[in-house]
């Protein structure tokens, strides 16, 4: 048996106020949250849809049927910096509250792709999914989840790139299909499980894959309301007039055919940014912000990472 840690980032237990307030900062996101949170409850504890399905639709059990036998896979896909990973990591936490269980998550680590030894990466991706299917068959009584287990692939490209790449090694031909196989054993078990991939390429990932996803959620760069949602407070509360603040997020946007700021360019560069520009000996200033927001280049995006005809939110 493979030793956890070398498959798994760390481990993470939910709920947990610190998720949870890393969760609530995800602002102009609401619409990603209350779907992944909905989506997850139900792949994860069932219980939950026939209490509703007994309120309100008592005979439908071919509707349910069809809910309950999805893929217990979710792929969340966009632009770099849009939240997607960040989501993923805290949304145990929303889910856990919602159903009255404990949710643990499991970051797959990069390490699963091994050093290119035959059979490698095949053994490790499928030591993965034995692990989460050993968890989430310790927390199944029947249709009642005691708990849920959820398994956490970012940079999923990088595991499951398409079959179809000429060029793509025989081992990582093997590993996508571990990696296949491992969903549909979730899903013909019904384990309380569920598979968030996190993706800039969409594109690349295998078809055998988009397939099997339950939801594929869309995030894009933040637009002129979400900006405004997460500067406004924090512009304001430092004597910034809503003309001001309205500058600011209008210089953050897109300009010059150059794509907009990104959630982490906001809160991890740009905030910050005019945070240490005015630290130790003078206040922020909000012509300061604005030359600030001029001189910062936005992370560039990926140029596959658009997704036609999808919905945002």
């Amino acid at each position: 048996m493979i030793d956890p840690s070398k498959l798994f980032e760390r481990k993470l237990l939910y709920p947990h106020p610190v998720a949870r307030e890393r969760l609530n900062r995800l602002v102009g996101l609401e619409g990603h949250k209350r779907r992944l949170t909905k989506i997850l409850s139900l792949l994860v504890n069932p219980a939950g849809l026939r209490r509703w399905a007994n309120e309100h639709h008592a005979s439908a059990e071919h509707l349910l049927d069809a809910v309950l036998h999805r893929p217990p896979l979710v792929i969340l896909a966009g632009d770099v910096g849009s939240g997607k990973t960040e989501l993923a990591e805290t949304i145990g936490d929303a889910v856990g509250r919602q159903e009255g269980i404990d949710v643990m998550l499991l970051p797959l680590s990069l390490s699963a792709r091994g050093q290119g030894k035959v059979g490698e990466m095949t053994h490790l991706i499928s030591a993965a999914f034995d692990y989460t299917v050993r968890e989430a068959g310790s927390l199944q009584t029947g249709d009642k989840s005691q708990g849920a287990v959820i398994l956490l692939v970012d940079e999923a490209d990088a595991l499951a790139q398409s079959r179809e790449t000429v060029q793509m090694h025989h081992e990582d031909v093997s590993g996508v299909n571990a990696f296949i196989r491992g969903i549909d054993r979730l899903a013909n078990q019904r384990l309380p499980a569920a598979v968030i991939m996190c993706t800039n390429r969409y594109q690349a990932l295998d078809p055998a894959i988009k397939r099997r996803a339950a939801e594929i959620l869309v995030f894009d760069r933040p637009d002129t309301e979400c900006r405004r949602q997460l500067l406004e407070p924090k512009l304001r509360e430092i004597g910034f007039s809503q003309e001001q603040i309205e500058a600011v997020v209008e210089a953050t946007g897109p300009r010059n055919g150059q794509a907009g700021f990104t959630y982490s360019d906001l809160t991890q560069r740009y905030i910050p940014g005019l945070v240490l520009d005015a630290f130790p000996h003078r206040a922020i200033e909000p012509e300061r912000a604005l030359q600030i927001a001029a001189e910062m280049h936005p992370t560039p995006p990926f140029t596959d990472a658009v997704l036609s005809g999808f919905p945002t939110q």
